[in-house]
């Protein structure tokens, strides 16, 4: 880039989590990250000690900075407000070689596979799935509770609930509940998608899903859904008739700052990862580190200009 080697990567032990960054421009100021907002005042991010930064809307970035992150091995995400979008995500991040094949392998083999996907069925339901069920059988009986709990969430708020239906070519003709939870469940699964690009891995390769680009995205926020946006779009559509998906992703945003969602998302993937039994690969001496946030003080550590 100018002739110069590129730093010693910081070690993930060492370094603080993610970051949220609004309104202000992200430059480079003596070799370090530094944050300008309309007032001029400038705060400083110590170069290479962050894993990831979050950019929110307001946010604007220099060359230079897309270039320091780039030499230090810290990931870019470009997100909604409080993370309920993700339009674009920077390298270094997303899939990382050693995750990608780690991923893939386990994937593709059926018994790892098959363990993977009884794990999120006990994530999700509190309880062990049928024995010698395949995964097909297994999706059928995850869609009939599923159904049964969208059906109960909206007895609770009083909605009145004809089942999911969601068309994107024709978003205006859905009834207000399903207007509510497809945009609750697009603000999740900005979140999930920018903790999978954070942790290494690769949102097309799922294990329920399959075949979409965004197949481990669903996967992932399958685990969270009922306990996070789906009763935030039955309140809103229980109570309001304007301004819905606005309303809803307000309500999202605050939510997962409240919940401070990201600290549980990476761990969940690492643990749903681990059931299938494979052996995580080690990485390689010249790789750079992965965009994985630590556990502690992860959620809404950003800083506000």
């Amino acid at each position: 880039m100018n002739g110069l080697p590129p730093p010693k990567p910081i070690m993930m032990k060492e370094r603080v989590s993610m970051l949220f960054l609004e309104y202000g421009e992200l430059d480079v100021l003596d070799g370090s990250f530094v944050l300008i907002d309309k007032n001029g005042v400038r705060t400083q991010i110590p170069v290479g000690s962050v894993a990831c930064l979050l950019l929110q809307p307001g946010t604007r970035v220099s060359h230079a900075a897309v270039v320091l992150a780039a030499r230090v091995g810290c990931l870019l995400v470009w997100v909604g407000e409080g993370g309920v979008r993700l339009y674009a995500a920077g390298q270094p991040g997303g899939a990382r070689a050693d995750r990608l094949l780690y991923q893939a392998k386990l994937a593709l083999d059926p018994d790892a596979r098959l363990k993977v996907v009884r794990h999120m069925y006990k994530i999700r339901f509190g309880d062990e799935p049928p024995q010698r069920r395949s995964i097909e059988q297994l999706r059928g009986i995850e869609g009939a509770r599923v159904r049964s709990m969208y059906q109960m969430l909206a007895v609770k708020y009083g909605v009145k609930w004809d089942g999911r239906n969601y068309k994107p070519e024709s978003w205006g003709v859905g009834d207000i509940p399903n207007r509510c939870m497809s945009a609750a469940t697009s603000c999740l699964y900005g979140v999930c998608e920018a903790a999978i690009l954070a942790a290494g891995y690769a949102p097309a390769i799922g294990f329920i899903h399959t075949g979409k680009p965004q197949s481990f995205v669903y996967d992932i926020a399958d685990l969270f859904k009922f306990q996070t946006v789906v009763p935030i779009a039955f309140k809103i559509a229980a109570k309001e008739t304007h301004d819905l998906e606005r309303k809803v992703r307000l309500a999202c945003r605050d939510s997962f700052r409240e919940w401070k969602i990201l600290q549980d998302l990476i761990p969940f993937i690492e643990e749903v990862l681990a059931a299938g039994g494979l052996d995580k690969p080690e990485p390689h001496e010249e790789a750079m580190p992965i965009a994985i946030p630590l556990k502690e003080g992860i959620g809404d550590a950003g800083h506000r200009s």
